[in-house]
């Protein structure tokens, strides 16, 4: 009786550059994870990628291999799991084929997740319970990428990736052997020219001048660039050590470091010096925690619904803004539509999981309009679809699109192209939060923000709406009305309207 109580397992699983790691873990009454279980496998999936543009066959193979028997742990202690691939899949052009087979032989769904999600999750491995006023700067060196994120606690307030990681650097530059005083001095240019093309010009406002450093990588070269047991480096130690592992003899960085490491060490060394000096960072200090550590927190807090994430709200203007919205009333049309989701739980039966597909949804549902205000709302959809939102999977983010799509003209039927091959509990889930969206929408159709509060009912007649104005709104009840008909056809309920002052 007593284990049914327990919280389930969690499950990370990360396809790097370098590496495939496993980890299983529970939480525990404090929410803080109990690692279980750990694996780690170097079968470098990356290798070959960033120069042929392709996962070979036989790298596929050995991947498909790991995640069967990665697969077969999860599926014995009953976890929920989230697995996730970097920029060695992210980049190969046969990634869609790969995926497909990772599905039909393990049963995982891989995500391929963006940079800058990428940058997101580590935030969230790294800073788990940091003070919510610490601010932090954090840097994290891949095989294919290199992730940079400047916090605030655990939140994220800007992220970067740079598609310079410690296995990519190698194989352009052929560095894994000798690496002459030439050599490093074209190496160290790519490195500062890459860096400066993909970080701010400017220096970070509010930065501290330490940086945490995670990744294998860091944490081989802190150790390297300050003795044997040490986690902190200088900027100076780092360039130091650049040049005296440029110097060593191949053979002797095979037994400084793991063979499959000491390839890269000269590589990760040069890119942790270039984004120091380009960021004024005096110091970095390595941890031991990352990506893998991220995802077991993101589906922890996935289990607590009652949690807001205000970053991803905070994504979702930024993208807005970038796209010339009206902010005021995507805003509004936001607050009107959380509160009719709120209120109708109920009626609408949607787990509070999907608020903030509804939420995003909203914000974003005008940005086509930058495209042409004809057809926008499909403008919309391929806006969401294709954009880097970190904070929603893949699937997520497709669900947010079609929802801001059907704010407007055709209505989300079965029957409709845009909702061919949505799996039912997907599509009952995009057509009631498209209804909310099409009410909210209608109810600030002038962009005047004309409600200045709104509450909903349900009853045996139909769903009122008590709508209290600051100004005349008789352009949004005709409009509204409008929706009266769809909505009943979704929720089986008449919509009525209160006004008051």
């Amino acid at each position: 009786m007593a284990s049914s109580t327990l919280p389930p397992v969690l499950a990370a699983i990360d396809v790097g550059t370098n590496a495939v790691r496993l980890e299983l873990a529970r939480p525990d009454a404090d929410g803080a994870l109990e690692t279980l279980h750990q694996e780690r496998d170097p079968i470098r999936p990356g290798e070959g990628v960033f120069a042929t543009g392709a996962m070979p066959e036989e790298t596929a193979d050995r991947l498909l291999a790991t995640l069967r028997r990665y697969a077969a742990l999860c599926k014995r202690h009953k976890a929920l799991v989230r697995a996730v691939a970097t920029s060695a899949l992210r980049e190969s052009r046969n990634r869609d084929a790969i995926v497909q087979r990772v599905r039909d032989e393990t049963g995982l769904d891989l995500e391929v997740v963006s940079g800058k999600e990428e940058a997101r999750l580590i935030c969230l491995g790294v800073l788990h319970r940091k003070p919510p006023g610490a601010r932090s700067l954090l840097i994290d060196i891949g095989g294919g990428s290199t992730e940079v994120a400047l916090t605030t606690g655990e939140q994220p307030d800007h992220l970067w990736s740079l598609a310079l990681g410690a296995v990519r650097l190698t194989e352009v530059f052929e560095a894994s052997q000798e690496v002459s005083s030439k050599h490093l001095r074209l190496m160290r240019s790519f490195v500062a020219e890459t860096v400066r093309k993909t970080l701010p010009e400017k220096k970070l406002s509010g930065a501290p001048k330490g940086a945490l450093g995670s990744s294998g990588t860091i944490n081989a070269v802190v150790a390297f660039a300050s003795g044997e047991d040490g986690n902190i480096a200088t900027v100076r130690q780092i360039s130091q050590a650049v040049n005296a592992l440029a110097a060593m003899p191949p053979e002797r960085r095979r037994k400084r470091f793991d063979p499959r490491r000491a390839d890269i060490i000269v590589s990760g060394a040069l890119i942790l010096e270039g984004a120091m000096k380009h960021l004024g960072v005096e110091t970095v200090s390595a941890v031991n925690r990352g990506l893998r550590d991220g995802l077991l927190v993101d589906l922890l807090y996935r289990q607590d619904v009652t949690r807001k994430d205000h970053s991803l709200t905070a994504t979702a203007l930024e993208l807005g803004r970038r796209f010339f919205f009206d902010e005021k009333h995507c805003r509004q049309v936001a607050r009107l539509a959380v509160a009719l989701f709120d209120a109708l739980a109920n009626l609408h039966h949607l787990p509070l999981s999907a608020r903030p597909y509804l939420e995003v949804a909203a914000l974003l549902h005008d940005i086509g309009t930058t495209v042409s205000y004809e057809r926008h709302h499909k403008h919309t959809y391929y806006l969401i679809r294709n954009a880097d939102i970190p904070g929603l999977s893949e699937r997520e983010r497709a669900l947010v699109a079609l929802v801001a799509r059907y704010h407007r003209r055709s209505v989300p039927k079965v029957s409709h192209p845009g909702m061919a091959g949505l799996p039912a509990s997907e599509a009952r889930t995009v057509r009631k939060l498209a209804t909310l969206l099409r009410v909210a929408n209608a109810l600030d159709c002038s962009h005047q923000q004309p409600i200045k509060s709104i509450r909903a009912s349900a009853g045996r007649d139909g769903v009122t709406l008590h709508l209290n104005a600051r100004q005349p709104m008789d352009l949004e009840l005709w409009t509204v009305d409008r929706e009266a008909a769809y909505f009943r056809s979704v929720f089986g309920k008449r919509l009525l309207f209160h006004v008051g002052k």
